[in-house]
């Protein structure tokens, strides 16, 4: 394993599957994020890709991808951390993220490529308690906040699942790629969603009204909102639907 902790793509079958689907979803702009030694690039180059930016944290893998990355293919090898590299930067250009994604940054990356107004299509691997977090419906074990965050601002769909044989050296757990479509944002401000949907979740065990006191919502307001979409004044957080936050958000903006 190398100092950043990565574990390098080697499962030519997953790469085709990556490939294809990013190549499916191309935007006019293609963004490769953390490419390690250039699997997923080379992959890229040789189905005729060129042109195309690829950003890396690691100096010796930027070394690495400077001495082997054809000249021709014109790629683009910014060394910088993707969260702190200002995508402004870029085009302002509809835009196709592709990632190998570091496991530890991994939400985090997420969130800044869905928050990103370009952001037009993604296809990302991550550890599989994270695509399940993604992926999962209200009820589920695993929804939470980053279903919420998620699902509201993309299409999101399963390409392949992936065993730790697939990489070198074997992480300890199994994962997933996910391609991501971006959805139209809700009409009402992201920040006000983001902070009702976070508070809600940090009592968890609590009915989703008194999480929301808890958190400084007026309780009659909360109430007659819950009341206004046919929601229980019993309710968890947990069984509140993405499309339900945000028309609870709204009802609570207008009281």
């Amino acid at each position: 394993m190398q100092k950043y902790g990565q574990h390098f793509l080697t499962d030519n079958n997953i790469i085709t599957q990556i490939v294809d689907a990013a190549l499916l979803l191309r935007a006019d702009r293609l963004v490769e994020i953390g490419p390690g030694k250039g699997a997923l690039t080379q992959a890229l180059i040789a189905r005729g890709e060129r042109d195309f930016s690829v950003i890396e944290i690691d100096p010796e893998m930027v070394a690495y991808l400077s001495a082997r990355l054809p000249a021709a293919a014109q790629i683009k090898i910014i060394q910088a951390n993707f969260l702190d590299f200002n995508l402004t930067s870029f085009p302002a250009a509809n835009t196709t993220f592709v990632s190998n994604l570091p496991y530890i940054d991994a939400a985090d990356i997420l969130d800044k490529v869905l928050a990103w107004p370009h952001f037009k299509t993604a296809v990302f691997m991550f550890q599989k308690e994270h695509t399940q977090k993604i992926r999962a419906q209200a009820g589920e074990e695993f929804y939470g906040p980053l279903s919420i965050f998620s699902q509201l601002r993309a299409r999101v769909s399963l390409i392949c699942k992936v065993g730790r044989s697939a990489f070198a050296p074997p992480p300890k757990v199994e994962s997933a790629v996910l391609a991501f479509e971006k959805r139209a944002l809700p009409q009402i401000p992201w920040e006000s969603i983001h902070k009702l949907v976070s508070v809600a979740f940090l009592h968890r065990r609590k009915t989703l009204l008194n999480a929301l006191c808890l958190a400084g919502y007026d309780k009659e307001k909360v109430l007659a909102a819950l009341t206004s979409l046919k929601l229980s004044p019993t309710v968890r957080p947990e069984q509140v639907t993405p499309t339900l936050y945000v028309s609870l958000t709204a009802e609570l903006l207008k009281r």
